[in-house]
């Protein structure tokens, strides 16, 4: 219904607990001085001391009236949504724990694709985390607040067995593509690039098109490290060891990352403690073709609050400045 009022903060109701303790206070002050008055036996009396006090609680109760947020409902308005799809696949095996960049590998993907996010507007996000294999951790969506809640849960034992399997993420996000919209789709792979058979390459081979843009992110060095093994309590107790029993050191095989990135016409970026490379990939993505995603129909109001706020504080300043005459009683 059009015109309608409501409250857009109905849970300040709380704030007239405020109000009454005021009145409570007013009153009992103005009880005292009178008694006072009383006491001293002075022959006079407090004029205009009902209307002050109307006009007091008056002003007060239009105050946190107001904070309510009073507003007058005037119809809907369509909002028209543009933006890309873009899903991230995180590389989550036991690789990811090495400490070769600080704090370790699975932090700092999680950390790049936070920055990431908070360079979005309106692009929807959708995670695949893998290792041996692949799934849909988070469906595509631009509720930011929701992927955070998602992101803040991936670690490396989401998925079990050994392996890097690239080819898999790349196969699964490719198939969960809305096929309708005619703007890029963007594959990010953040990941130290450890895949023994090359099997992404081939996978990209079948899938490549013009809309599709593969954007790397090596996480790692090459120099590598050792990969640790932590207890229950997450204290390090050994480092994973191969088949003759000698450490593995994993190192990050930027090769792989930088050649998807050229067959899927996007660029490769190498991860740093400072993030630049996320500011470098948000402007790549800015010059990507974006289609309407979504038409949404938002509610539109019209804001009343400093109406009541207004009257409030006049009536509060009216009932200050009201002179305190006093007439023989």
């Amino acid at each position: 219904m059009l015109n309608s009022l409501e409250f857009r903060y109905p849970n300040n109701i709380i704030y007239l607990i405020i109000a009454l303790v005021a009145v409570v206070f007013f009153v009992l002050a103005f009880r005292k001085k009178e008694k006072i008055i009383s006491i001293l036996n002075f022959n006079f009396k407090i004029r205009f001391k009902a209307l002050r006090a109307i006009i007091l609680f008056a002003g007060l109760g239009l105050m946190v009236f107001s904070l309510l947020g009073p507003q007058v409902f005037q119809g809907y308005v369509d909002l028209t949504k543009t933006g890309l799809d873009i899903y991230v696949i995180t590389d989550t095996s036991k690789s990811m724990l090495v400490t070769d960049i600080t704090p370790d590998r699975i932090t700092i993907a999680k950390r790049t694709v936070e920055n990431l996010m908070d360079g979005l507007n309106g692009d929807r996000i959708g995670f695949i985390p893998f290792a041996a294999g692949a799934y849909i951790q988070m469906p595509l969506t631009d509720d930011y607040q929701l992927a955070r809640m998602f992101l803040d849960v991936m670690d490396t034992d989401m998925i079990s067995g050994g392996g890097t399997n690239i080819a898999a993420a790349l196969r699964l996000a490719n198939d969960s593509f809305n096929r309708s919209s005619s703007a890029d789709r963007v594959i990010l792979i953040l990941s130290d690039g450890e895949e023994q058979d090359g099997a992404s390459l081939d996978v990209l081979d079948r899938i490549a098109d013009e809309q599709l843009r593969i954007f790397t992110i090596g996480i790692g060095t090459e120099r590598g490290g050792l990969i640790p093994v932590y207890n229950n309590a997450g204290i390090v107790v050994d480092f994973m060891k191969d088949e003759t029993g000698n450490p593995v050191t994993s190192r990050l095989n930027a090769d792989l990352l930088i050649e998807l990135a050229q067959r899927g016409n996007g660029s490769y970026f190498q991860a740093t403690l400072q993030g630049t490379e996320v500011s470098l990939l948000l402007d790549e993505l800015s010059a990507l073709k974006r289609d309407n995603m979504t038409v949404e129909s938002i509610r539109r109001f019209n804001q009343i609050y400093q109406y009541f706020l207004g009257a409030g504080i006049l009536l509060f300043i009216i009932a200050w400045l009201m002179p305190e005459g006093r007439k023989p009683a």
